[in-house]
């Protein structure tokens, strides 16, 4: 499930791709509504968090050029502005939902269930890769149904990978997806884990490609 998150503060959007990319998502982030019509024209995504102070143009703006374009992609808001006409305005111009910050993380993600059941009838809380399979709900691995007989950091490392497939992540983007449940690794520490995570996977199609300078690449490598 692909979400793009239009917000301009690097912070807070730092924080919410990590978060929900563990949570099983697929994030991608635009600081500008000129970029993120750059990629909405680019990529499929499944559904918008949308600012409304952005630095370019006001958020509104950019809701109303999304639905001229025929996109019914589901939009949820998240804003500083709290005022009733905000929240009228901003879902008489298409938004299937609108928060306001400071917010719950577990409020935002109960929202965002709530509109991709309302939208696609369900989430597949089941990430896979090769023979693979990553339980999003409690960060479980298993290879052709059995659980993976790998190291709780291991497995920390391996469900990082699975849940950004496709994805070049670097050392440092694994490090703070881990870190945000306590769990702090150095750059040395993550190669030996990935090391060890390949030794385990590869018998089940599954590699992971190193790009130097840039991070790893889960792959499959069944049809190879």
């Amino acid at each position: 499930m692909k979400i793009l998150l239009i917000e301009d503060d690097e912070v807070l959007s730092d924080g919410l791709t990590h978060t929900l990319s563990n949570s099983g998502y697929c994030v991608t982030g635009a600081t500008t509504g000129a970029y993120a019509e750059h990629l909405l024209i680019a990529q499929g995504f499944d559904l918008i968090i949308l600012d409304l102070g952005l630095p370019d143009m006001d958020g509104l703006q950019l809701l109303r050029k999304i639905r001229q374009h025929k996109n019914a992609l589901p939009v949820l808001i998240l804003t500083a502005r709290d005022d009733m006409n905000d929240r009228i305005e901003g879902i008489s111009q298409g938004a299937d939902d609108y928060m306001t910050k400071p917010f719950e993380l577990r409020e935002l993600e109960a929202r965002i269930h709530a509109l991709i059941r309302r939208c696609y009838g369900g989430f597949n809380h089941r990430v896979e890769m090769g023979n693979l399979q990553l339980d999003t709900n409690n960060q479980q691995i298993q290879a052709n149904g059995e659980l993976l007989s790998l190291s709780a950091r291991e497995s920390a490392v391996l469900a990082v990978l699975m849940m950004q497939k496709g994805k070049v992540i670097s050392k440092d983007n694994i490090a703070k997806h881990l870190s945000l449940h306590g769990d702090a690794l150095a750059d040395n520490a993550i190669e030996v884990y990935i090391h060890r995570i390949r030794k385990h996977i590869e018998p089940y199609g599954v590699g992971i490609r190193t790009f130097r300078g840039l991070g790893y690449l889960l792959e499959n490598k069944i049809d190879e």
